[in-house]
């Protein structure tokens, strides 16, 4: 299934499907066959889901793709994490939202993203840094820093409390 070219269209209603799956478990391993950088542009377009339940699923997927690619092409998810940063930034054009919790799932399975970007992540949260004005972006920025600070703990020791 993974190995033929399929059309964007087509892996988007694949991965819908298995964001929707009452297993999700299985639709987490399903989605890790497909190589990450065919399967992260329709994860990404999910974070705009108004589903919540389809959205926090497309954060926790991207958590899981972008750590496992990390693992093999660090360059590759610096890439993805760039442009989740990008998504936050007003020359965009557009709003990013899931994008500090998506940010947040991948520093949460991955050490080496962790300690190259948890510090942009803490300042979105930073009057006077890199704040985020939209007060559902700055909700989705709390988070992520809340899921960060479970999964590293010894990290985020200190940088923040809500």
């Amino acid at each position: 299934m993974t190995e033929e070219k399929i059309s964007g269209r087509k892996l988007k209603k694949i991965i819908q499907d298995l964001l929707s799956a009452a297993d999700t478990e299985h639709g987490f391993k399903e989605m890790s066959k497909f190589p990450a950088r065919q399967v992260i542009n329709p994860l990404i377009s999910f974070l705009f889901s108004t589903d919540d339940k389809i959205k926090q699923r497309a954060v926790t997927a991207i958590g899981i793709v972008v750590s496992k690619l990390a693992d093999k092409d660090i360059e590759s998810a610096r890439i993805i994490m760039r442009r989740l940063m990008w998504s936050l930034n007003d020359e965009s054009g557009g709003i990013g939202w899931g994008a500090p919790e998506a940010m947040a799932e991948i520093m949460a399975r991955h050490q080496k993203l962790a300690e190259e970007y948890h510090k942009i992540l803490i300042s979105y949260a930073s009057p006077g840094k890199n704040y985020l004005e939209n007060e559902a972006l700055q909700e989705g920025v709390k988070r992520g820093i809340k899921r960060l600070m479970a999964a590293r703990p010894d990290m985020m020791a200190g940088k923040f409390s809500f």
